[in-house]
């Protein structure tokens, strides 16, 4: 009986002995070579999906396994580095700069070519390693890049309008998310972002909020919230919302994936190809014996370096995947051409036929111009073919031309700066990412002139659509993954708010014919007076080609700004800091720390630390902004003129 007793206590304390060695917490600090620390650096358990982001002095916390880990360091224009935890508790680690620049060099880093000019771009003029503030902890040695060749699309910010003369605005879902991090990216490197690498729409759509699924028969449920606008008390703003229904792994479809990438040389960096590689296994380790997997390269040429092969045969899809390096030009659309041919090879008439483009959008040689890779993508859409877009990489990348993939081909684009955002993308979010639940999704909302003097859409200048659009089934529009949520801004100037004239615009009258309603409140329907706005949406199921409408009416009741949502409350924030990262005339009043405030208030249901993280960069902005001259104007410092 002793002798069981003891066999029992034995097997009790290894129990606890081998489950404490199984958690181990690490922490330490990450900082360059001059000892300043490093925010944002993806640190990551190797072999898993573990992982964790530096704060804003440099620290971290994540737990491993076990004892025998190895964590790997990494971050962009730094040396990766991995550490193997050996027993510790601590890890701190230095990360040296990936190459060295003379003293006497000078770069021009990240503007925007024959976009904007170089006030309006907000491009860093650096000069050697004294250009900015050493002894900040933004400041990190400048990269060797020539004048950059990076492409925006140009974003002409939306204005205010008057119901009276428009009363819809219409415009197409985005699921986007490649804006915010790639603003990251920029801050991470010590640079403010062109104002055109800045959609709001992405970077309020980056979050996950807490948005109930739909309990019905419809892919989605609407939301919507009106409350005081926080940075004007005299306007409201009114979020509406989308959430799109999950889907658990082991019941989605089976995949037909064809995975295009670009190994020219201008992928030749360790957070290009290498990345590309790293992000790519982590998809891989999530697909089923059902899903299937083809890879096509371009550079010089393009070519098929692995046949379609089943999900459950990892290693030699990984196989396939490490043998792959850089070299030659960009021959993009043979690699495109040649990727839509081997979706076809192994179509699934009810499953989901995906490529899976990986690139810096640096499109050189063969099917190259726009309007051709549309016709393509477009068919090859019609004929159950979607595309989404990764991109990757800094200097040379083609932001415009990979939304114009994306959204042409029915898929969505994310940016990957690091490993963290790769787990982001390809596996916390693989349902949303790579399988559609609804699209052509659309929105057009009717505002009630009776409550409403001005109204403007905060974002998707460049999902606008026609009025006449939202009914024509013909006209394609945004999709939406499963999980996905989608949230929309609406800044809204109430009748009687007096700076009604400071924003919507003044209009003679017309002299051939009469402005019915401009002036006239006779004219106006009194039968929904308590109504402030209807809202309609239309979308078809992933194999229709048939819309269903839905419609909602929003009452003229407005919350206080402390009574909405804490959602509504950050993704306010969240816009708030976009406009401030685009100069936007709408928020002149408003600084930093205001914002930072509103979305630390805000910040809730944040178990990965995606809105802390977020919060971090805006005050790393606010520490760049304050070089930067009011109107945009380099400042002594940041031109090396530090005697002034």
């Amino acid at each position: 009986m002793k002798t069981k007793l003891f066999t029992i206590g034995f097997l009790v304390c290894m129990f606890f002995v081998q489950n404490a060695q199984a958690n181990k917490i690490i922490t330490g600090k990450v900082y360059n070579q001059n000892k300043q620390a490093l925010p944002g650096v993806s640190i990551l358990e190797k072999g898993t999906a573990n992982g964790a982001i530096t704060d804003l002095l440099g620290n971290y916390t994540l737990t491993v396994k076990n004892e025998d880990a190895i964590i790997t360091f990494s971050f962009i224009g730094f040396i990766p580095k991995e550490i193997a935890v050996k027993g510790k508790s601590k890890v701190d680690v230095m990360l040296e700069p990936e190459l060295l620049v003379l003293e006497e060099m000078e770069v021009v880093a990240y503007g925007v070519q024959n976009k904007r000019d170089r006030k309006q771009s907000n491009q860093m003029m650096i000069r050697g390693a004294s250009s900015l503030n050493q002894n900040s902890a933004f400041y990190y040695p400048p990269q060797p890049y020539p004048v950059s060749s990076e492409d925006y699309a140009t974003i002409n910010e939306n204005k205010f309008i008057d119901p009276k003369t428009e009363a819809l605005s219409t415009f197409s879902v985005d699921v986007d998310r490649a804006s915010y991090s790639n603003v990251r990216r920029f801050i991470n490197q010590g640079v403010m972002p062109p104002v055109d690498a800045v959609r709001i729409e992405e970077m309020i759509n980056y979050f996950n909020y807490n948005y109930a699924e739909p309990n019905n028969t419809h892919p989605f449920a609407i939301h919507h919230e009106v409350a005081t606008c926080p940075w004007n008390q005299q306007h409201y703003l009114m979020k509406v919302a989308l959430q799109g229904k999950r889907i658990d792994k082991d019941n989605l479809p089976p995949s037909n994936l064809v995975f295009l990438l670009d190994v020219s040389g201008s992928m030749n960096a360790s957070n290009k190809l290498p990345l590309l590689k790293s992000a790519l296994k982590m998809l891989v380790n999530e697909l089923r014996k059902e899903d299937k997997v083809s890879i096509v390269v371009y550079a010089g040429a393009a070519g098929v370096v692995l046949e379609p092969t089943s999900g459950v045969n990892k290693n030699e899809i990984m196989d396939a995947l490490d043998k792959l390096s850089a070299g030659g030009s960009t021959a993009g659309g043979a690699g495109l051409k040649l990727a839509y041919q081997m979706a076809h090879k192994n179509l699934l008439k009810n499953g989901n036929n995906r490529i899976i483009l990986a690139t810096d959008g640096d499109f050189n040689v063969g099917v190259s111009s726009n309007s051709e890779m549309e016709k393509l993508i477009e068919t090859e859409r019609d004929k159950g073919i979607a595309i989404t877009v990764a991109g990757f990489g800094m200097g040379n990348y083609k932001d415009s031309k990979m939304e114009l993939l994306a959204d042409k081909g029915n898929g969505n684009y994310f940016y990957i700066d690091n490993i963290q955002e790769a787990r982001k993308a390809l596996v916390e979010e693989f349902g949303g990412t790579l399988h559609t639940i609804a699209k052509d999704v659309k929105f057009q909302v009717e505002f009630n002139p009776l409550h409403v003097a001005g109204y403007r859409l905060i974002g998707y200048e460049n999902r606008l659509l026609n009025k006449e659009d939202f009914n024509d089934d013909k006209k394609d529009a945004g999709e939406i993954g499963a999980g996905h949520t989608v949230t929309a801004l609406y800044e809204i100037i109430p009748v009687g708010a007096k700076d009604t004239n400071d924003y919507v615009p003044n209009v003679d009258n017309l002299k051939y014919q009469t402005n019915k309603e401009k002036t006239d409140k006779k004219n106006i329907d009194k039968t929904y007076a308590d109504e402030l706005l209807t809202l309609k949406l239309r979308y078809k199921q992933p194999n229709a080609n048939e819309s269903t409408l839905l419609v909602e009416v929003v009452k003229n009741k407005i919350k206080s700004n402390d009574e909405s949502s804490a959602d509504f409350r950050f993704a306010a924030a969240v816009a708030a800091w976009g406009m401030k990262l685009r100069n936007s005339e709408y928020i002149k009043n408003i600084n930093y720390p205001e914002i930072v405030g509103w979305a630390k208030a805000a910040k809730h249901n944040d178990e990965q630390g995606y809105k802390a993280e977020m919060i971090r960069l805006m005050e790393a902005a606010e520490v760049l902004s304050e070089s930067l001259g009011n109107n945009g104007e380099k400042s002594d410092l940041l031109l090396g003129n530090e005697s002034k």
